[in-house]
């Protein structure tokens, strides 16, 4: 889908057991946008064009998503969110940039806190997509936050359960999954190049594995890390951007801001006219949005 990124260049990148690929575009101040679950970069193809007018835009696939690769994990220790965010500072790095903002939708917003907790030093700014955070999602699972959000407790299940029931039915469980968090109940969003993009993922049982791997990391090791700095009073220092759908997840529950103005000092943010799916579903307000933060 090249030309669905204009002038942007492509990168594979090694980095010790993961290689991990890029689009690269732009000039100015560098920016990360980072893709959620189960998507990959292709979700901001509506957006980084026109961010790349004031930023060098790096959008890369996390590893077990995309073109990246999927090493191999058991109890999901090499797709916790720290070890991800670990991923962006050295792709980074090797393109030459110590220090850079970041915006994250979904599983990429957790890695995008994430490294504003653990790297303050390297983030200036970090924007969350349609997220609070995995610690309060955690504390706050009733009954009625299950039913909406059950695949959290399912990809979390023990190997192999998830990945055979996935694999059963892989294309439909995707497209009922893409479905189900839009506004429109619809797979319109979502274009049919990047739509069996993202089902190409499904046909794949390394994939499978690897993001069921990144919710069991969300169950354990990226709760408990959560729940250390909640406890510890540790905050986000970097300015923080939060955008929700409407008719998302976290509209559901307590207010967002509220949320993150207990995670972070400097907190603004706003709702959007969408579902889950910010940069596709609502381009034109997440863009706007995204540059009255970053710019």
């Amino acid at each position: 889908m090249s030309d669905a990124f204009p002038g942007f260049s492509e990168r594979e990148i090694a980095l010790g057991d993961v290689t991990i690929f890029a689009r690269i575009g732009g000039e100015g101040p560098p920016l990360v946008l980072l893709h959620g679950y189960p998507e990959s970069h292709l979700m901001w193809r509506h957006v980084a064009p026109k961010l790349a007018e004031h930023f060098t835009v790096v959008a890369p696939d996390l590893r077990g998503y995309g073109r990246s690769s999927a090493p191999a994990s058991h109890l999901g220790e090499g797709y916790a969110k720290r070890v991800m965010g670990a991923d962006i500072i050295a792709l980074m790095r090797a393109l030459g940039h110590e220090r850079f903002a970041v915006a994250g939708h979904d599983r990429g917003g957790r890695v995008a806190y994430r490294l504003a907790l653990d790297h303050p030093e390297r983030i200036t700014k970090v924007a969350v997509l349609d997220i609070v955070p995995t610690g309060d999602m955690w504390r706050g699972m009733d009954a009625s936050r299950a039913m909406g959000v059950y695949h959290w407790m399912f990809l979390a299940q023990p190997e192999p359960l998830p990945e055979i029931l996935i694999s059963g039915a892989p294309r439909e469980y995707v497209d009922l999954k893409l479905a189900s968090w839009t506004a429109a109940k619809s797979l319109a969003c979502f274009g049919d190049d990047a739509l069996e993009s993202y089902r190409a993922a499904f046909a794949d049982p390394a994939r499978i594995h690897a993001m069921c791997e990144d919710y069991r990391a969300g169950a354990t090791l990226d709760r408990a890390a959560d729940d250390t700095d909640f406890a510890a009073g540790n905050k986000i220092v970097p300015p923080l951007l939060a955008l929700w759908g409407d008719v998302g997840i976290p509209a559901s529950g307590t207010n967002p801001l509220e949320v993150w103005r207990r995670w972070a000092n400097d907190v603004r943010g706003e709702g959007v006219p969408s579902g889950h799916f910010l940069p596709e579903e609502a381009p034109e307000p997440t863009l706007r949005a995204l540059l009255d933060f970053f710019v």
